[in-house]
């Protein structure tokens, strides 16, 4: 990991609920680890799909986000490290059995969905890329949902694999919207406003 930080954020209130729920046991399984598994099919230049990913990561800053508490600040923020390197795994089970094959790939993704991670160490998410036959691969994205959401995925999937027909190469994207906008215009929302809404809806319960 590159030791310069690009940037220091403050999180969201979804950011901040899912950190203390993650953190409230160490020990017990992280419920907000969540896994995306993708079944490919035909000739695949693994070095190419490695480099999407890290071109992937390094296009978008909120995939190199970790979690901390820094003494003397009341709230946790998130820091953005300048780079990271993808954490990536492959395993070939081209030699067993197809039903072999298959359920070894299935214990690897259990073991990796269940493997908590360090949100104080980026970046949160990992990659297995399972190679099950000739033509027939198996990718497995684990990752910490306090980095994204089900809504992400089909951007970022999009743009994996405009990078992967590239070769890995960013040009052909268009600029990323800075995330730190958004948390401008979140820092900006009438707060009193919002709870006093919410305690009318909830009223009663």
């Amino acid at each position: 990991m590159d030791r310069r930080i690009e940037d220091v954020w403050p999180l969201t209130p979804l950011q901040e609920g899912l950190l203390f729920h993650s953190l409230y046991d160490g020990q017990a399984e992280d419920t907000y680890v969540v896994q995306d598994v993708l079944d490919i099919e035909g000739d695949l230049d693994t070095a190419a799909l490695r480099a999407s990913w890290q071109a992937l990561v390094a296009r978008h800053a909120t995939l190199r986000a970790c979690f901390r508490q820094p003494p003397g600040l009341e709230h946790p923020v998130q820091v953005i490290p300048a780079r990271v390197q993808v954490p990536w795994r492959s395993v070939d089970l081209t030699g067993r059995p197809p039903e072999d094959a298959l359920a070894e790939a299935e214990r690897i993704a259990d073991e990796e969905r269940a493997r908590r991670f360090d949100l104080a160490v980026p970046p949160l998410l990992r990659l297995v890329l399972l190679r099950l036959g000739p033509a027939a691969h198996r990718l497995v994205l684990t990752n910490h949902h306090i980095l994204m959401d089900g809504w992400s995925l089909p951007t970022l999937q999009h743009e994996l694999w405009t990078l992967y027909e590239a070769g890995g190469d960013p040009s052909g994207l268009p600029p990323v919207t800075p995330y730190r906008d958004y948390l401008g215009w979140l820092n900006a929302q009438d707060k009193d406003s919002a709870r006093a809404a919410w305690r009318a809806d909830l009223a009663g319960l």
